[in-house]
């Protein structure tokens, strides 16, 4: 099921996504939509499991980057450190042969986008496109064609379009969202303890 189509473009990032829960050959449309802002630093896009994107989209909250740390880094450490505590948390994540396994989304982060794979890996890909779900190769055919089309917007919904035409397990309503130019928000103040007067 789904598409996730993704763009870095100038400092912003867009993600669109469509609408279908598939089971065999059922589908149903949803109306918990696969793509979400978190606290206005991150922009989700998900595949694999509703409840995974249940799990990001509730009571996640993912750690400040650190002062001097890029943020690549931030994205494979902290970040995704908290990706696993929330999903094993929730009952998500599992464990074959030592090894942990969550889900595919895409967010971003930062003015760039990235990729979270199922064994947690964050990747970048240097053309700012990306793509996740069974209309993946279809979306990126798209981005890759609209390369000329100056509207990050439009890319994304033909994107979306064109894997609807092709893959039986995309469907429409599309959800877009951007995350936009302010960068990082500042880190909340420390509070500090009130002072009891004598």
């Amino acid at each position: 099921m789904t598409c996730i189509a993704g763009l870095a473009h100038e400092n912003q990032v867009w993600i669109g996504g469509d609408s279908a829960g598939v089971g065999g050959y059922d589908l149903r449309v949803r109306r918990d939509t696969k793509v979400f802002n978190i606290n206005r630093r991150f922009l989700i896009g998900y595949t694999s499991s509703f409840r995974m994107g249940q799990l990001l989209r509730f009571g996640f909250h993912p750690p400040y980057q650190a002062d001097g740390e890029g943020d690549y880094e931030y994205m494979c450490t902290s970040f995704i450190d908290a990706v696993r505590a929330r999903l094993k948390g929730g009952g998500y994540a599992t464990v074959k042969d030592n090894a942990e396994s969550g889900g595919f989304f895409l967010v971003g982060y930062n003015g760039k986008l990235y990729d979270v794979q199922e064994d947690f890996q964050v990747g970048e890909c240097l053309d700012g496109m990306d793509a996740a779900g069974c209309g993946e190769s279809f979306a990126l055919g798209s981005l890759l064609e609209t390369r000329d089309i100056p509207d990050p917007r439009k890319r994304i919904l033909r994107a979306l379009k064109a894997a609807e035409y092709f893959s039986a397990g995309v469907q429409r309503p599309f959800v877009i969202r951007r995350l936009g130019e302010v960068k990082l928000l500042p880190k909340p103040p420390m509070e500090r303890p009130v002072k009891k007067g004598k």
